[in-house]
């Protein structure tokens, strides 16, 4: 493989150990100082213009003829030079197309952890996640970037060129210096999909002790400089001009001894610092909504979320893609909860219940699944925490962006509640309660029960029986007991309030019992309902080792379901 390196950091390396290379020879041969930039046009430019444009395209043997480093290696091994370029079957064409590639390696390999996975889902994500000037110019423009149909997905134009100090470079080590003219191109590079553009991490992220996931952005536009030799036929070259992409030697030590660097240059070719443009809002709306609905139809959750995650990096305030990727992310938490619980429930609403109440129950005790992500735990697929974690952010940015989407609150508050963010989950389901109108009683009762249970959870967590929240939730749930018109949400109630009696000072048994026999008389209507769904309620830890303990509950226990009168 080719290492690339700037030929100004290894200039200084070398000139610690000029006595070890002949820099005063390579200098000597050096152009005075370079003029200044001008307009793009010329035999450079076109060289480095159509450089690029057979990088972007794949087009293997135009690259390599245009290649220094591909064309050297030829030149150094023929004793007489080079008159014309090898036939297109020649395997020097893809030896060296190869080790181009392999400079392209690190930005397409791909760190999908979690629920981080950006579209294309599968292949083709080109990330430069490290500083820019790590990368060669060719991996702005590989020919990986958008293959989607038409063309590469990306169109180059040459903006501007100056001379540089004539390049100098030995064909063989026995061999004499050469000098040739130098030039530097600049070219631009314009991404035409913002689905498929490179990825780069977003302003100020370029932290090394940064443990923080940095945000990303998908890049519109680049400036990318090009180093261009010419005049290189009279020394046996077989086309007269070439682009300097990759040093044939960057003068990495060789058994502690620094190597001559080939070709020296003063520049290198590489992205213009400052040049970065990025797909924004205001650039492709409608496109942004019509991937939301798009993604929306993905059977495959992982492709759902890449392609949301792509929109949501475009414009992070994107309500459609909010939207889809929390309702998604919400129900595979709630799904997740069945092999904990081990029920087969029917009725959806029974089920939502049921699922929401075991990660309420969850969150009380271990919570390794809500705290273990993926990375974290080496793990081969994403965990519930994963689902949590990415989840999160989306529902806060929602309830910023359409506060009246009351569904997207009750989830945040859930998600607020499991993650322990205790008092921003009681905070946000207060809120919820304020907002849903007075006549949507359902809809009330269910805020108060969501809310209560947020309060509950704080106190089961922390075990301070003198927090008041739990005297505070039982109200909460006695209320929505008056709101209540459906038989789900009255035996929740009266179940709610008998759980939060276990965390008072001085508990009431007797009441407890009372409670959970009205709430038993009441689970006997709701639809779907079974004696094993009955036993999970009244199995949660907490609950159970108090009516085990006590003998007034042993008729509640053993007794058969009843129907409420």
């Amino acid at each position: 493989m080719i290492r690339w390196r700037t030929a100004a950091v290894r200039c200084v390396m070398v000139s610690v150990f000029s006595g070890l290379i002949l820099l005063s020879p390579l200098i000597s041969f050096a152009a005075p100082s370079a003029k200044a930039s001008k307009k793009a046009d010329g035999v450079v430019a076109t060289a480095a213009l159509r450089y690029a444009e057979a990088l972007s395209k794949g087009d293997v043997v135009e690259t390599v003829k245009l290649d220094f480093a591909c064309q050297y290696r030829l030149v150094a091994a023929s004793a007489k030079g080079l008159k014309s370029h090898p036939e297109k079957s020649d395997p020097s064409y893809g030896s060296c197309w190869q080790g181009i590639k392999a400079a392209h390696e690190p930005p397409l390999k791909r760190w999908d952890l979690g629920m981080d996975v950006l579209w294309p889902s599968n292949g083709g994500l080109v990330y430069f996640g490290e500083e820019l000037d790590r990368y060669p110019a060719s991996a702005f423009v590989m020919d990986t970037i958008g293959l989607s149909p038409p063309g590469s997905g990306l169109r180059v134009k040459a903006m501007s060129s100056k001379s540089l100090p004539n390049a100098s470079f030995r064909l063989r080590a026995d061999a004499p210096i050469l000098s040739v003219p130098a030039a530097l191109v600049t070219i631009a590079v314009y991404y035409q999909d913002p689905l498929t553009s490179p990825v780069t991490k977003a302003p100020g992220s370029y932290k090394w002790t940064n443990t923080v996931k940095p945000a990303r952005r998908a890049l519109k536009s680049i400036d990318t400089q090009w180093v261009v030799l010419s005049g290189l036929k009279k020394h046996g070259f077989p086309g007269d001009s070439a682009v300097v992409n990759l040093l044939v030697n960057d003068g990495a030590p060789v058994d502690g001894i620094p190597q001559e660097i080939v070709p020296f240059v003063t520049e290198s070719s590489k992205a213009v610092p400052g040049s970065l443009v990025w797909w924004g809002p205001e650039d492709m709306p409608g496109l942004l909504v019509a991937s939301a609905a798009r993604a929306a139809s993905f059977p495959n959750l992982r492709d759902r979320v890449a392609l949301l995650n792509r929109v949501l990096i475009i414009d992070p305030n994107q309500a459609d893609a909010l939207t889809v990727l929390t309702r998604d992310l919400y129900a595979v938490i709630l799904r997740q909860a069945m092999p904990g619980h081990n029920l087969i429930v029917k009725d959806p609403a029974l089920a939502m219940v049921v699922n929401e109440q075991y990660w309420n129950m969850y969150a009380q005790g271990e919570r390794l699944d809500l705290s273990l992500g993926m990375e974290m735990g080496g793990l081969d697929k994403p965990t519930t925490a994963d689902y949590l974690y990415r989840l999160l952010p989306a529902l806060r940015t929602l309830a910023e962006v359409r506060p009246e989407q009351l569904d997207n609150r009750f989830r945040w508050g859930a998600a607020l509640r499991w993650n322990l963010d205790q008092d921003l989950a009681i905070e946000v389901h207060e809120r919820l309660v304020k907002d849903v109108p007075a006549e949507r009683k359902t809809a009330r009762a269910e805020a108060l029960l969501q809310l209560a249970w947020s309060r509950i959870n704080k106190v089961a967590w922390n075990r301070n029986l003198d927090d008041k929240e739990i005297r505070i939730a039982y109200q909460d749930a006695d209320q929505a007991f008056g709101l209540a018109e459906v038989p789900l949400d009255k035996f929740i109630a009266e179940y709610t309030k008998a759980y939060s009696l276990l965390f008072t000072p001085q508990r009431d048994n007797r009441e407890m019992l009372a409670l959970l026999t009205e709430a038993k008389r009441w689970f006997a209507d709701v639809p779907g309902q079974n004696q094993e769904i009955w036993n999970f309620f009244i199995g949660a830890e907490s609950l159970k080792s108090v009516l085990d303990a006590d003998p007034i509950f042993q008729p509640l226990l053993a007794s058969t379901e009843q129907k409420h009168g």
